[in-house]
């Protein structure tokens, strides 16, 4: 294998405080980089760097980590331009239009869902995205959440089985028995093609006991448990994930003290999905409550045709500037570390020593200008286990 250099770097985002300026970010000012096959092997100043045998000039410009986008609903075919359109006309946003996805993708084939995937993905590389989880959940079939995951795990390692997103249409007037096929004959034949389990304990959706006894189940079966937790009203949900030791609860929105305590407490992270409250016009996840409390906190886009059709982290990163109380170090440490977290992942969202070679070029002298120069098509290059891919 060779090895190659990054150089001439104005600003480095390594993610790991002992390598920079002592703070999480870990910044070293006038860095280089060195990647050896798909792997980093050092990072420091430019001045002691070692000799390579390829050297890219960044030119002045910032290297951060990869994003680790850890929510995502890729697999679905159709649109959900009118719903839209009638929410930002004044309707409110309910579970409840998961069903029209559901009609589309049970329709499609699956060279139709897999190309839809590749699709999102290759738009969120381009915007830097290295590592990403997805979801089935629109399906709602033992046929079709099985054949979701199995077309995403072409495309990643981190695949959620989210049987558990609504009740299923076909079950409306016996959500128990939706409840018994989704810890029953579902999750027999998904939970091979899965690494998490997830439900939305929500309104509308699955309360406290049948969100405990699917995670439980699917726990059961070698699954790690993931919570949509809290997004359109206070409920069990971040308590739940919490007991449960799930990996994240995401959304986070409604929050007593009490959950705050549990996630400062706990080893959940606190996923935030600020794509998700700027579609549906809903009032925005406390951030800043959040990180002052302790909780650990990663920043996703929750990508998905109907409440937050965006793969951009670096709209979601200004987003949580903005309107969540987060600062711009804390937002990217939050999109690249966080995510890691909220994956279990020790490999992705930093640039040190024995990291994956994921990393971003910036088309700017430092991280800040994600959330200084929102909607800008800052990313220049993108390495993916230490290949360039944009």
């Amino acid at each position: 294998m060779t090895t190659t250099a990054v150089t001439h770097i104005a600003s480095l985002v390594t993610n790991d405080p002992s390598l920079g300026n002592g703070t999480p970010l870990g910044l070293i000012h006038d860095a280089a980089v060195v990647i050896d096959g798909d792997r980093i092997v050092w990072t420091g100043e430019f001045s002691k760097a070692p000799a390579t045998d390829n050297v890219l000039d960044a030119a002045g410009r910032a290297v951060i980590p990869g994003f680790v986008d850890s929510h995502s609903h890729l697999v679905f075919a159709g649109d959900r331009t009118e719903e839209f359109n009638a929410r930002m006309s004044g309707q409110p946003y309910r579970a409840g239009g998961i069903r029209t996805t559901v009609a589309a993708t049970r329709a499609a084939s699956d060279d139709d869902l897999s190309a839809n995937v590749a699709r999102y993905l290759a738009e969120a590389l381009r915007q830097g995205t290295t590592t990403f989880e997805t979801k089935s959940g629109y399906g709602l079939t033992v046929e079709d959440e099985a054949r979701a995951l199995r077309i995403a795990g072409r495309h990643t390692d981190e695949v959620t089985y989210l049987g558990a997103h609504i009740v299923s249409p076909d079950y409306a007037d016996d959500p128990a028995g939706y409840v018994d096929l989704v810890t029953g004959p579902m999750l027999d034949a998904c939970a091979p093609h899965a690494r998490w389990i997830d439900v939305f304990c929500e309104q509308g959706a699955f309360d406290g006991d049948q969100a405990r006894a699917i995670l439980t189940a699917g726990r059961a079966k070698g699954l790690h448990p993931r919570v949509h937790a809290n997004q359109l009203s206070y409920g069990p949900g971040v308590q739940l994930a919490v007991e449960l030791d799930a990996a994240s609860a995401d959304h986070c929105t409604h929050l007593t003290d009490a959950d705050v305590d549990a996630l400062a407490q706990g080893n959940t992270v606190a996923t935030l999905l600020p794509g998700a409250e700027f579609s549906t016009r809903a009032e925005w996840p406390d951030a800043r409550r959040l990180l002052d409390a302790g909780a650990t906190v990663a920043l996703s886009t929750d990508c998905n045709p109907g409440s937050s059709f965006t793969s951009s982290v670096p709209f979601c990163i200004a987003l949580a500037v903005r309107d969540m109380g987060m600062t711009p170090d804390e937002a990217v440490w939050a999109a690249t570390a966080g995510g890691a977290a909220a994956l279990r992942r020790t490999d992705v969202g930093r640039i040190a020593p024995g990291a994956r070679a994921d990393l971003v070029l910036l088309d700017a002298p430092s991280h800040v200008h994600l959330a200084y120069r929102p909607g800008v098509p800052l990313v220049s290059a993108v390495w993916r286990r230490g290949e360039r891919v944009v």
